[in-house]
């Protein structure tokens, strides 16, 4: 998993740090949410533009535009920012290595279950889906203390 992955679960974060409370949340320009963790801007503009095709969040345009959630943070998971940076694809893909050399020439029907590594890769994938699903920003957020969020908030209403 890339680190795009991880950066754009904290703008996530953020943003609904920055959003509580208000009713109609201000947009974020990236180079701001840049500028907190210390990362290059461009290449934080790809991870949010991907959460934003992903419908996590939402691109507002002009002078004072920027990013924000699209919908709430009890109703974005983290898989969903994970699909959304790393794409929908399985993070094991099994290549059937096993038909090769010795094997290769086998009769399909030895193959027809599939062998226990790629049975147990995908188990174990299918766990760390649920887990991600099951993890929503919100609870992200919760989970840190508060101090953080404030700090946060305090950081964005002086710069």
């Amino acid at each position: 998993m890339n680190e795009g992955v991880e950066w754009a679960a904290h703008v996530c974060v953020l943003l609904h740090w920055l959003e509580e409370g208000q009713a109609v949340p201000a947009p974020v320009p990236v180079a701001r949410l840049a500028e907190v963790y210390d990362l290059p801007a461009p290449y934080l503009v790809k991870q949010v533009q991907a959460l934003t095709r992903a419908g996590i969040t939402e691109s507002v345009a002009g002078k004072r535009g920027g990013v924000r959630l699209a919908r709430s943070a009890d109703r974005i998971t983290l898989m969903d920012v994970v699909a959304a940076i790393e794409g929908p694809d399985d993070a094991f893909a099994c290549t059937e290595i096993r038909r090769r050399g010795p094997n290769e020439g086998r009769p399909d029907r030895e193959f027809a279950k599939p062998c226990g590594i790629a049975h147990a890769m995908r188990g174990a994938e299918l766990a760390w889906r649920r887990e991600l699903a099951a993890t929503s920003v919100l609870d992200l957020a919760e989970g840190t203390p508060r101090r953080v969020a404030t700090d946060v908030r305090r950081h964005f209403a002086r710069t």
